[in-house]
C-alpha cells in the first residue's frame, strides 16, 4: 500500500480519521492523498455547504475555492506537519500529503480516483440518517473496488495492531485479506473467526492460515459456536482485544441505492469498530 486517500472537511471525525491515515501512511511509507469535494450542478447528493469533501483527476481551481474548502485544506495541512508529512499539491516519487479539491459526486470521485489508490480511509456515519457520510462511504465500498478503512468517530487508541479476519470461506472475504496483507505484516496478532461449521465449498481457516504463513503472517484460528454471526464476531473482537476487522462486503446496488445483508449492514452502522471491507 503506497497511497492512501481520504475525503477532508473541517470536522472533528476527520481529523481522527486524518490522524489514523497519516499513521498508516507512515508504517507503509505510503502518500496520503486528502481530497475536498465541492457541490458540482452534476452530483447526485446534497452537500451541506460546511461539508465539500474529494476528489477527482483534475487540476486545481484555485478560482473556485470556498471558506469550506480553505479550512478543509488547513486541517489537511496542520495533521500533515504534525506527522512529519510534507504538503505538496503534486505526486511525488516519495511519500507526501497530497492535497486536492473537486467538483463532482462521490460515486464520481471514487469511480475515477479509487481504482488508482490503494486504500480508502473514510469515518463511519452517526447512524443511517447521516446522509451525506454514508453517500460517500457508500460510494468507497461499490465504485472503487479497493480497500476501504471504515473508523468510529472517535479517536482509537491503535488501528490495525492485532487483527481480526471475518473468515467464510467466501471469495469476497479472500480478496478483502489479500487487499489488507500489507497490514497484516505490521500487525502483532492476527486472529481467523469463523463461526459454526466450515462446510461451504471454499478454503477453511486452515488453508487460509497456510496461505498467511506463505505471506510470513502467523494467524490464528478461533472457532466460534454462536447462533448468530455477528454476535460471534464481535465477541471475537473484544475477547481478542482486536482494533480492526477484516472482512468482505456483500451488498446489491439497485437504482443508486445501496442495499446490505446482515453482518455487512451491522458492521458498517452499528458496530463501533474499525473495519476494512472490499467490495468487487
Amino acid at each position: 500500500m503506497k497511497v492512501i486517500c481520504i475525503p477532508v472537511v473541517n470536522r472533528p471525525e476527520c481529523a481522527v480519521a486524518l490522524s489514523t491515515a497519516f499513521d498508516i501512511g507512515q508504517q507503509l511509507g505510503a502518500t496520503v492523498m486528502g481530497y475536498h469535494l465541492r457541490k458540482h450542478g452534476d452530483s447526485d447528493v446534497s452537500l451541506p455547504d460546511e461539508v465539500a469533501a474529494m476528489i477527482s483527476g483534475e487540476e486545481d481551481n484555485d478560482e473556485a475555492s470556498s471558506p469550506s474548502q480553505e479550512d478543509a485544506c488547513s486541517l489537511f495541512a496542520q495533521v500533515a506537519e504534525s506527522k512529519g508529512y510534507t504538503f505538496k499539491k503534486k505526486a511525488a516519487n516519495s511519500p507526501v500529503a497530497l492535497w486536492q479539491a473537486k467538483a463532482g459526486s462521490p460515486d464520481k470521485l471514487f469511480s475515477i480516483v479509487g481504482p488508482v489508490t490503494d486504500l480508502i480511509v473514510v469515518s463511519r456515519p452517526a447512524n443511517k440518517n447521516s446522509v451525506v457520510a454514508s453517500k460517500f462511504m457508500q460510494s468507497a465500498l461499490l465504485n472503487s473496488a479497493k480497500p476501504v478503512l471504515i473508523l468510529p468517530q472517535e479517536s482509537q487508541a491503535t488501528v490495525g495492531k492485532n487483527i481480526s479476519i471475518a473468515w467464510n470461506q467466501s471469495a469476497e472475504a479472500a480478496q478483502a485479506v489479500t487487499a489488507a496483507i500489507p497490514l497484516m505484516r505490521q500487525a502483532v496478532t492476527v486472529n481467523i473467526i469463523t463461526n459454526g461449521a466450515e462446510d461451504r465449498v471454499g478454503p477453511k481457516a486452515r488453508h487460509l492460515q497456510q496461505y498467511l504463513t506463505m505471506h510470513g503472517i502467523d494467524a490464528n484460528h478461533i472457532q466460534c459456536r454462536e447462533k448468530d454471526d455477528t454476535e460471534a464476531l464481535l465477541s471475537s473482537f473484544q475477547q481478542t482485544q482486536s482494533d480492526l476487522m477484516v472482512m468482505g462486503a456483500y451488498s446489491r446496488s439497485r437504482l443508486r441505492q445501496l442495499i446490505f445483508g446482515g453482518v455487512t449492514e451491522h458492521m458498517l452502522y452499528q458496530a463501533d469498530i474499525p473495519v476494512l471491507m472490499l467490495h468487487t
